[in-house]
């Protein structure tokens, strides 16, 4: 063991109760036993031998969001492969979970990825037996990554990314990301800066490719349309805007800014979207305390012609309620989280709306901004604003939405680029 990775895994023993208790807390209402026991010791069923396996991993539900066009072409691409898509959290659980019911499909399984302890991280490999290792974005395991170099396993990294945040605390670790790094095979990187940031970690130049950011390669599935087109109708022809991945101390600030939108609309209508299911029952108490109850969709409630909010308290239905909306704020942003997908709502057609912290969406921003197609607002103040005025003049917003929808269009193309690198690692039977 290298001497970066024998202090980090001497450090996460030394962490180990810290970290079993936050696990506890997560995971206490869902199934803590098996949660558990996949995240402290890797123990899994094995997978048979003879049988091929592709893995991949998502950190949480974001990531299995914008990974779907992927998983799906992995799944058609080789059919003779069972894929098993890894989280690290509960929400995550549930999103990989619901995405392998709707397909129907049996080939797609959910594990939690063990924490990175050596043992743990050598169990876990040698009993899924991948024959390809995907990690998404930046999850970079020190203990799993040499798992699969010592077991033979090939490794990519795919929708690569760093944010300068992310950058500079790696930076930090660079021996250790050096480390982890060497035992990649491909890394598809998100963009040139991405890519440079990941060199200057120790990251090989001729390991690396840049092949744009598969989110531009969203998938709008029909189901999403029909709930979308069906809340539409029975809102009718009020003005509707949609706040969606929103945090803790966000909600706040949305209200007050919905409060102000009423006073010139006084038949808007919020659909309020929270980012964690945790905290469904805190942002309805919140409505409430703000004078504004919320019609919680959980509860198959509705938004009369007096309702103010209306909660989306359900899991996997954000792309739908994004697209019941005439306007639609992409939450993370007024608060220092650093965004969350811009193009879910622009690959509907709905005009987006954004805070000023965007660090882990500047390019997607950067690219949106450059077709003149995302408003940024710097406060509650400046978002209602930009909503009244969005509002009042529907020839913007159908201007707005265009220039999404073909900023999204234009830039697709990554997901097959992926596809035919990690072919190189593992080609299709």
């Amino acid at each position: 063991m290298g001497w970066a990775r024998g202090l980090y895994s001497t450090a996460l023993f030394a962490l180990a109760p810290l970290i079993w208790r936050r696990v506890w807390r997560e995971h206490a209402l869902t199934d803590p036993r098996r949660t558990l026991r996949e995240l402290r010791l890797g123990r899994i069923p094995r997978t048979p031998p003879g049988e091929p396996m592709l893995w991949l991993h998502c950190a949480s539900v974001g990531e299995v969001l914008a990974a779907r066009p992927l998983i799906e072409a992995l799944l058609e691409r080789y059919p003779e492969h069972r894929l098993t898509l890894t989280t690290m959290t509960a929400t995550g659980a549930e999103r990989a979970r619901a995405l392998a019911a709707s397909r129907g499909d049996e080939r797609l399984v959910h594990r939690f990825i063990p924490l990175d302890f050596p043992a743990a991280a050598t169990r876990f490999v040698s009993r899924l037996r991948p024959g390809l290792a995907l990690f998404f974005e930046t999850e970079l395991w020190p203990n799993l990554l040499h798992a699969c170099r010592r077991q033979g396993v090939p490794v990519a990294v795919v929708n690569g990314r760093l944010s300068p945040r992310a950058f500079r605390g790696y930076r930090r670790l660079r021996p250790l990301m050096g480390e982890a790094l060497a035992c990649v095979d491909w890394l598809a990187a998100k963009s040139s800066d991405d890519a440079q940031r990941f060199r200057e970690l120790g990251m090989a130049e001729a390991r690396m490719t840049v092949v744009g950011s598969l989110k531009f390669d969203i998938a709008i599935d029909d189901k999403a349309l029909e709930v979308s087109e069906c809340l539409r109708t029975r809102l009718g022809e009020r003005p509707v805007w949609v706040a969606g991945s929103t945090h803790e101390g966000e909600e706040a600030a949305l209200l007050v800014a919905h409060a102000r939108l009423r006073e010139r609309c006084p038949d808007a209508l919020l659909v309020l979207v929270p980012r964690h299911p945790q905290r469904f029952d805190a942002v309805a108490a919140l409505c409430a305390q703000a004078g504004m109850p919320a019609a919680r969709r959980s509860l198959d409630e509705w938004p009369t012609a007096d309702t103010a909010v209306y909660l989306g308290d359900t899991m996997g239905e954000l792309l739908a309620l994004y697209g019941a909306g005439d306007l639609a704020f992409v939450g993370g942003s007024l608060v220092p989280i650093g965004g969350h997908n811009l193009l879910e709502p622009a690959a509907l057609g709905v005009p987006v709306l954004t805070g000023p912290e965007l660090a882990n969406f500047e390019e997607v921003a950067e690219t949106l901004r450059e077709a003149d197609a995302l408003v940024e607002a710097a406060d509650e103040a400046a978002l209602a604003a930009s909503l009244a005025a969005l509002f009042a003049d529907p020839a913007e917003r159908r201007r707005l939405g265009e220039a999404g929808r073909a900023v999204v269009a234009a830039n697709r193309g990554a997901l097959e680029r992926t596809l035919e690198g990690l072919a190189r690692l593992l080609p299709p039977k």
